[in-house]
């Protein structure tokens, strides 16, 4: 009994020690986004999964929405042993996109795990020019 009970008390420790190795569902995905040039750029990291059904992007009012679902299973058997386990995630994140953006210039392509969406970026008008207003006597 005394096995029985240490067995389960280090069972329900599982958790903390996936948090403290960083293997926890709310760390998933990892979500980069950075300036290239003329060009927002966003990653994410998406491994094992399949593009086509368990990604999708959306754009709505200048706001790029990716929404993503994770479905994966794990098996052990041997002689004395089976152990499976199932893991299931989805996130959604919304990114704001620059003023200017035209939604059908913007890229996505999933490479060895990874989600890279690139979103041209129109320049801003050049605030630094100045120009004087004549006042005219009325």
């Amino acid at each position: 009994m005394a096995g029985l009970m240490r067995r389960e008390g280090f069972e329900m420790l599982e958790p903390f020690r996936r948090l403290l190795e960083g293997d926890v569902e709310t760390s998933w995905p990892r979500v980069e986004e950075y300036r290239e040039g003329d060009t927002l750029v966003v990653r994410a990291e998406l491994p094992g999964i399949d593009p086509e059904k368990d990604v999708e992007l959306t754009v709505a009012d200048d706001m790029l929405h990716l929404r993503a679902e994770r479905r994966e299973r794990t098996e052990h058997k041997d002689k004395s042993s089976y152990r499976s386990e199932f893991r299931y995630g989805s996130f959604t994140r919304a990114i704001p996109l620059p003023k200017g953006c035209k939604d059908e210039d913007i890229a996505a392509a999933y490479r060895d795990g990874v989600l890279e969406v690139r979103v041209p970026v129109a320049e801003p008008p050049d605030r630094s020019a100045s120009r004087k207003i004549p006042v005219s006597r009325g």
